[in-house]
């Protein structure tokens, strides 16, 4: 709320000031994009250990932490960074699309069913625009998410980014990138959704006792670290059979003539119910964990780029 001494035409340039349409959604893109960017690659580490867990169940039996012990035994400590570089580009694209594309689509529902109906029927609204956003975020991510699978599974295949993208290219050609792209559709589109959804329930519980507008910054980050995390552990749990198949099917090559599909029938039946929750653990600790800190960052990120215009649907 203005103060008294504001004049209607200091109120008005003020007004004036707050971004609209695309210089607005780029805002939202921008935060999105440093926030999962900064959250995946600083879990990078955790990340390998996970991907090597569902790869080698084998070899890395003996939880997060045993995995951890045995890769710097293995191959030293610089092997938890196997990866980084696809993960950082790869984030930021795909972050860019998720949370830019979630804010865009609410609004295109706002403009179709009209504030007052999509507010009523806003989690149908918070499920289809998070789903929406994470199908043309998996398209950016697909290549790069392939290339770190790839560099994960078989450290000496090649040494990073662009040599691994590039490898991969010339020797299987762009559908290799793209193999895995049915699996991370059936993967990220249910983890989007339940982390979208969770993170507003959560959060409109917290905001319907303790008024948004009456918390100080902190306390609003502070709401968004403890949505994040319950809606990071939701997320998990839905995606994590997909995930796992996800890493299988990007470690090796396909048999010739095999689809993708037969590949995953055949992955599917070779995991079962208890396989393809394999590595959940580490999965539950950095899904939790760089879920809290994306939203966090996220909307201390919009704050700061003046995006303050977010689209609200929650009563």
């Amino acid at each position: 709320m203005s103060s008294p001494s504001q004049s209607p035409a200091v109120i008005a340039a003020a007004a004036k000031t707050q971004p609209t349409g695309l210089d607005l959604y780029s805002r939202f893109a921008f935060a999105g994009a440093l926030c999962c960017s900064i959250t995946h690659g600083a879990l990078t580490p955790v990340d390998v250990v996970k991907t090597r867990i569902q790869l080698d169940p084998v070899t890395y039996n003996n939880g997060m932490i045993g995995g951890f012990r045995k890769v710097i035994q293995s191959e030293g400590a610089g092997a938890l960074l196997t990866g980084a570089g696809p993960t950082f580009a790869g984030y930021f694209l795909q972050g860019a699309f998720k949370f830019g594309g979630y804010e865009f689509f609410k609004q295109q529902s706002i403009n179709v069913l009209g504030l007052d109906t999509a507010s009523q029927y806003r989690t149908g609204v918070y499920l289809a625009s998070s789903a929406a956003a994470e199908f043309f975020a998996d398209i950016a991510l697909c290549p790069l998410e392939a290339t770190r699978i790839r560099l994960v599974s078989e450290p000496t295949y090649a040494n990073g980014l662009i040599g691994g993208f590039s490898k991969m290219l010339k020797s299987e050609g762009v559908g290799a990138f793209y193999a895995g792209f049915g699996p991370i559709l059936f993967k990220q589109i249910p983890y989007t959704m339940a982390k979208f959804v969770v993170y507003e329930k959560v959060a409109e519980s917290v905001y319907r006792q303790f008024p948004k507008k009456d918390m100080s910054d902190g306390m609003q980050t502070t709401v968004n670290l403890g949505s994040g995390l319950i809606a990071g552990f939701a997320a998990a749990l839905v995606s994590q059979p997909a995930d796992t198949m996800l890493s299988k099917i990007n470690k090796t090559k396909g048999l010739p003539g095999e689809g993708t599909m037969t590949r995953l029938v055949k992955i599917g039946k070779e995991l079962g119910f208890r396989g393809s929750y394999t590595g959940i653990g580490a999965r539950l600790f950095m899904v939790g964990t760089l879920t809290a800190f994306q939203f966090a960052i996220y909307g201390d990120v919009k704050k700061a780029l003046g995006a303050t215009g977010g689209v609200e649907i929650s009563k």
